[in-house]
């Protein structure tokens, strides 16, 4: 038996993956535990789960709130300046206890939470990169040295504050191993840092302990259901694309519903009051997927991994930080269409809306990397790669302690 300890930032798109994995270590009899915000962690673990409180800047409302027109790399300096470095910061304290309580064999820290990586190997435990997002090792920084040096430096002087001065491992990028929730069919090669360690295990799928509740007799099986959702990090930022998408929907009603997760949706709507457009401020979305014809979404990466796992095609419009690179993707791999986030009209959404459902190409496409994702083995496989590093670093421990 090993003990793991994930270490997460307060985004749910980072959280849903560990979840599948913790799972499948805890069914193999080892001990897991999570370090992070306990109000976002304890729902999305069903209460069940051993959470070591960390402080953590929230992203929007009551914490760091970035302006909505923010695109580009001004989103990149905000991200890391005014969130995940201070978010890091604050973790570290948090992280330190959890370490030296749980007495971790691995620790599982995710690409953002890099504070974990920091911690970890300050104090001598071996550590995991959980990446969520494929954008950080598939070169999306090539052509830009200038940003690509001021990042170094930036996370250069938090390791002054909060790791240790003698260590070189990039905290994005653990030298141990970097599991990485896709495959080369959908994020291409890896071509950035971390290369050698990374491994493709596909998306970590489990039912999750707190699903919201759905009306499921609303929908109508002779109309094809399209799910709508740009995240839980962009509220306030999406009203407008949300109206013409509406639109579009209701444009279409005579073959298609469309289901809306809309943070500022009212939360218990009347069903019945409309039968085309659904308006929530939350869906179970896993569930929603099997039934979905198609999602338009931001090209949020936990969202396109479990779209395409169901092999639903998509429309993207991506808005910030990775979802570019996410959204090329989706469109070279042929599983979907890109619209401007800021610009779509209801005319171009429902356009693209019907593209994805009546070229089955885009459907076909979207299968064949679910497919993929399934054969690289998901929760399951990344619990495996984990085992065999907390193999590693018992074996190296017992021989460190015959040496002495």
């Amino acid at each position: 038996m090993s003990r793991f300890l994930f270490v997460v930032p307060p985004l749910v798109g980072h959280i849903n993956p560990t979840l599948g994995v913790g799972a499948e270590l805890a069914a193999r009899g080892h001990e897991v535990a999570w370090a992070g915000l306990p109000e976002v962690l304890e729902p999305m673990t069903g209460g069940r789960a051993t959470v070591f409180p960390c402080a953590g800047l929230r992203l929007g409302a009551g914490g760091a709130v970035r302006p909505p027109d923010v695109r580009g790399p001004g989103a990149l300096k905000f991200l890391w300046e005014r969130f995940l470095v201070p978010l890091a910061e604050e973790m570290a304290p948090g992280t330190e206890r959890a370490v030296a309580r749980f007495r971790p064999d691995v620790v599982v820290a995710d690409q953002q939470a890099v504070a974990g990586g920091l911690v970890a190997e300050r104090m001598g435990v071996r550590w995991a990169t959980s990446a969520t997002t494929s954008a950080e090792f598939s070169g999306a920084l090539d052509g830009m040295p200038k940003v690509d040096a001021w990042l170094t430096g930036l996370l250069g002087e938090l390791r002054g504050r909060i790791g240790d001065l003698k260590g070189t491992a990039d905290p994005r990028f653990s030298p141990h191993l970097v599991l990485a929730f896709t495959t080369e069919e959908l994020a291409g090669r890896a071509t950035g840092r971390g290369g050698d360690r990374i491994r493709f295990v596909g998306p970590s799928i489990a039912a999750r302990p707190a699903e919201p509740d759905f009306p499921w007799d609303w929908l109508d099986p002779a109309r094809r259901t399209v799910l709508v959702s740009l995240g839980t990090a962009n509220a306030g930022a999406g009203d407008r694309f949300l109206a013409q998408c509406r639109a579009a929907g209701r444009l279409r009603a005579d073959r298609l519903q469309m289901v809306l997760a809309d943070p500022a949706a009212p939360p218990d709507p009347d069903p019945a009051a409309d039968r085309d457009v659904l308006a929530l401020p939350y869906v179970p979305q896993l569930p929603l997927l099997a039934r979905a014809g198609a999602v338009v979404c931001h090209a949020g990466h936990n969202t396109v991994c479990e779209a395409l796992w169901h092999g639903v095609p998509l429309v993207v419009a991506p808005i910030r930080d990775d979802q570019p690179v996410v959204a090329a993707q989706v469109v070279d791999a042929g599983a979907g269409v890109r619209v401007r986030f800021g610009r779509a009209t209801a005319a171009q959404l429902g356009t693209a809306l019907d593209t994805v459902l009546d070229h089955p190409g885009h459907r076909s496409a979207a299968e064949r990397i679910g497919a993929s994702f399934r054969a690289a083995g998901g929760a399951p496989a990344a619990a495996t790669r984990l085992e065999h590093l907390a193999g590693t670093a018992a074996v190296s421990t017992e021989t460190t302690e015959e040496a002495r």
